[in-house]
């Protein structure tokens, strides 16, 4: 990986991580997604028309195919998140998101976009994804899957919770991966500009979230009045992000950038666990060294 694009992936790990802080704080919903979409399109807009002034009207179908395919992906995305957040426990659905998407996006890399990958590639991939499953608490899911395994009626609730967790963990995967594949292709084959392509398909995702905002707009009034300060943070910052990422693609391998992401653990993990908020300082720690050997192996190979 070329050190311009680590040192990106890196900016944007502790971007992400700090929006990410923000986020869980708001403690919101559909609607505070629906409101840092506007709140994107709004702050941005000087930027998005300035480089696209020029770009834009050039697009035919395929590139706002694309546009429209990755806001409906990233929407997706969080809202299976949303939902398997409310149908089991964060320790079991967010480390296989968080695992299954960097996972997925490299496989497809290396398969499809005839991407090579060395040994020592390899394993930090495999160190990244391990770190993230410890910091998100991976020895606690393996004892659930384990206590939910009993016949007996009173661990039936918690076996369908297990059950629930993993399937909706993964199927956040998926879309992880679904976005980082589809955006990565946009930006090395098609070209398009990282910034066009996530500030235009914000509005595909305000399309998709605003009927949400609208069919009740009492509810909608209360979140914002509760969650305005947070959706400013994530709304300003989380595209900075995102673009950086985008940017990295361009010059080195989707199966380098998408594990590198996840870089955002190891600094949830350092400033203090707020993310995930959980108690265990040296899981913590040990997860954080390992994303760091694989994020610099990554780097290096």
């Amino acid at each position: 990986m070329p050190l311009s694009a680590f040192l990106l992936v890196i900016l944007a790990g502790l971007i992400h991580a700090l929006w990410n802080i923000a986020a869980k704080k708001a403690g919101g919903d559909v609607r505070f997604a629906g409101l840092t979409a506007i709140i994107m399109a709004v702050v941005w807009a000087p930027v998005g028309i300035y480089i696209g002034w020029d770009v834009v009207p050039s697009w035919g179908w395929q590139e706002w195919s694309f546009i429209g395919m990755s806001g409906l992906l990233h929407v997706l995305y969080f809202i299976t998140l949303l939902r398997g957040y409310r149908k089991a426990d964060l320790t079991v659905v967010y480390p296989l998101a968080r695992g299954a998407g960097p996972l997925l996006s490299s496989s497809v890399a290396l398969i499809f976009l005839g991407e090579h990958l060395s040994l020592f590639g390899g394993l930090g991939i495999l160190a990244v994804v391990g770190g993230v499953f410890l910091i998100a608490g991976g020895p606690k899911l393996l004892r659930s899957l384990r206590s939910a395994s009993s016949e007996s009626e009173a661990n039936h609730a918690q076996q369908l919770r297990v059950r629930k967790g993993i399937f909706y963990g993964l199927f956040t995967g998926v879309f992880i991966a679904g976005y980082t594949v589809l955006d990565g292709y946009a930006v090395k084959v098609l070209l398009l500009s990282p910034i066009l392509i996530d500030y235009f398909g914000n509005f595909a995702r305000i399309a998709l979230l605003l009927p949400s905002l609208l069919r009740d707009l009492q509810a909608t009034r209360s979140s914002w009045q509760k969650e305005w300060k947070y959706a400013l943070i994530v709304g300003g910052i989380s595209p900075i992000s995102y673009v950086l990422v985008l940017y990295a693609m361009q010059t080195a391998p989707l199966s380098h950038v998408a594990p590198a992401r996840e870089v955002s653990m190891l600094f949830a993990a350092l400033i203090g666990g707020h993310l995930l908020d959980e108690g265990d300082r040296l899981q913590r720690l040990v997860g954080a060294l390992c994303i760091a050997a694989g994020v610099i192996a990554l780097g290096n190979f």
